[in-house]
């Protein structure tokens, strides 16, 4: 396993689902976790087990003997572990066995196995792909922006929740390797037809940069799909980038969150120094905070909604609390916990609560999420544009 990490991320609704949730490519409303920095993570680690034999709500040790003794008769360790977690009440934890775990570092270094697939549910309640990996899987069978997801291996998507469609096309452990296969059922129109697709390696572009007009004065649109390594400093080049005092449209919407290092080089681009946040680790207060020469004067405007999690809420907190950029849209998830991971006999991995983080002016989002500041709905995009242009971002 990696070195110890603290992670800011939900228990899936499964496993398979768990896993797939990381990649917001994946599925537009995933969920993920993120991780702070290494050495800091490992001095904390270090403390726990001087302080503390608990890591969250349930005895660490605990855990592992349940995990040892199901190993000793032959039984899956993990599947112990999870039981154990499962019945400790701490909502955002999660066992995955080595490897699912491998998978879940490969999705923070911006790869995951899958079809290239990216979908959401419409407001007619249906599944709909939005966007395509060029050169993936569902790419060169001919699947397109717009089609409507019927099925997966058979099994109809129209009543389930997003979650367990994530969970149908990630496959579980023994279907989800690289090169197995899946099949999608799909509509065009008055066309359906069903498309075998072979999961493969793909990576992922964290964040995508475009002007919104032709003009000199014209905004910068700034998306980021999740805080993959290096999508942090994209962000920055993408703001030292940005011609003279164009406005900066930074999109977390459906950003599951990711690495919080990464999210706070981002905060970087527009805050000359000062705290991000602050978290705890077993009541241990400790801060994060952006490094110095920032663009502090650029208009920005931060659009967020209900997919917005984890590390995006950290920095559209930061941003938001210390007036550096106007939020527009809607009230974003609410997931403000910190988790550990400790490897288990067996070499499953647990990932328990260990704390949580406040934003620099002391709110917690854990539970409550960020109100923006315009709420918006359908029409958010828009409406950010035009608070833009009212700051003198230009249009």
């Amino acid at each position: 396993m990696p070195g110890h990490t603290h992670r800011f991320g939900p228990r899936g609704l499964c496993r398979g689902a768990a896993l797939t949730l990381v990649f917001a490519s994946v599925l537009a409303t995933a969920a993920a976790t993120g991780s702070l920095p290494r050495e800091d993570a490992e001095g904390a680690e270090m403390e726990a087990r001087a302080v503390s034999s608990t890591i969250g709500p349930v005895d660490r040790e605990a855990i592992a003997d349940a995990a040892a003794d199901a190993e000793a008769d032959g039984k899956s360790g993990s599947a112990a572990a999870e039981e154990v977690v499962s019945r400790s009440g701490d909502r955002w934890g999660a066992v995955y066995d080595e490897r699912e775990y491998e998978e879940f570092e490969q999705a923070l270094d911006g790869s995951y196995t899958g079809v290239g697939v990216s979908a959401r549910r419409s407001a007619r309640d249906e599944v709909t792909v939005t966007a395509v990996h060029p050169g993936g899987p569902a790419d060169r069978a001919g699947v397109r922006a717009g089609d409507l997801l019927l099925t997966v291996d058979g099994r109809a998507v129209d009543k389930r929740p997003v979650a367990e469609v994530v969970a149908l096309l990630r496959g579980d452990r023994t279907e989800a390797a690289e090169g197995s296969t899946v099949v999608l059922g799909l509509r065009r129109g008055g066309h359906a037809w069903s498309a075998t697709l072979r999961r493969t390696r793909l990576s992922t572009e964290p964040v995508t940069v475009r002007r919104l007009g032709h003009d000199a004065s014209a905004a910068v649109l700034i998306k980021v799909a999740a805080f993959t390594k290096g999508a942090g400093g994209k962000v920055r080049e993408a703001v030292e980038a940005a011609p003279g005092d164009a406005g900066i449209l930074l999109d977390l919407r459906a950003n599951s969150g990711g690495l919080v290092t990464e999210a706070v080089t981002a905060s970087s681009a527009f805050l000359d120094g000062g705290l991000v946040a602050t978290y705890d680790v077993h009541g241990e207060q400790r801060a994060l905070y952006a490094d110095p020469g920032g663009d502090t004067e650029r208009p920005v405007v931060v659009l967020v909604d209900g997919g917005t999690m984890s590390a995006a809420e950290l920095l559209t907190g930061a941003l938001q609390d210390r007036g550096r950029a106007v939020t527009v849209g809607t009230r974003t998830f609410g997931k403000g916990s910190v988790q550990m991971p400790s490897k288990l006999p067996g070499g499953s991995v647990a990932e328990l609560t260990v704390g949580h983080y406040r934003t620099p002016a002391g709110r917690s989002v854990e539970g409550s999420g960020i109100t923006p500041d315009v709420g918006a709905g359908p029409e958010a995009q828009q409406r950010a544009e035009t608070v833009l242009s009212g700051l003198g971002g230009g249009s």
